[in-house]
């Protein structure tokens, strides 16, 4: 199963990962990961923007990475943009796999391509008006060891 969407309105993580578990029938294991915007740091808010052409292609190339890599039975690979708040979800990646490694793996690779190498701009706004955030040199450091 492979599931990969970009949108521009809140979603339940948790509605996702069981219909997404129970569409891949004999798995070993099932990894997910959750990002949400973080609080603290005076953030009141974080902003996505893309580049709609590629986004969504793109998101499907790195599906089609994650699935000739890793031993994968199913990708789940959701993704916000627009403007959202602490506590929101932005991203919810999850892998079936036959066994545990595969789901694991495939789920930091895909997190460590949309943190580094993706199509999306970021911005949040604190008290003092937007501010761009670039990927910090650990996030760049985490993608290269997929080389």
């Amino acid at each position: 199963m492979r599931d990969i969407r970009l949108l521009d309105q809140i979603f339940i993580p948790g509605s996702l990962i069981g219909p997404f578990a129970q569409a891949n029938p004999g798995l070993g294991g099932v990894c997910t990961f959750v990002g949400e915007v973080r609080s603290g740091d005076d953030v009141e808010a974080l902003e996505l923007t893309h580049y709609e052409p590629l986004t969504l292609p793109g998101m499907h190339e790195l599906a089609d990475q994650a699935f000739g890599r890793f031993s994968l039975m199913g990708l789940l690979m959701v993704h916000r943009v627009g403007v959202m708040r602490p506590g929101e979800p932005i991203v919810c990646v999850s892998a079936a796999a036959a066994h545990r490694r595969g789901a694991i793996d495939a789920v930091d690779f895909v997190m460590d391509h949309l943190k580094s190498a993706a199509w999306f701009w970021k911005r949040e706004r604190r008290s003092d008006g937007w501010h761009w955030i670039e990927p910090r040199a650990q996030d760049h450091t985490d993608l290269a060891r997929w080389d």
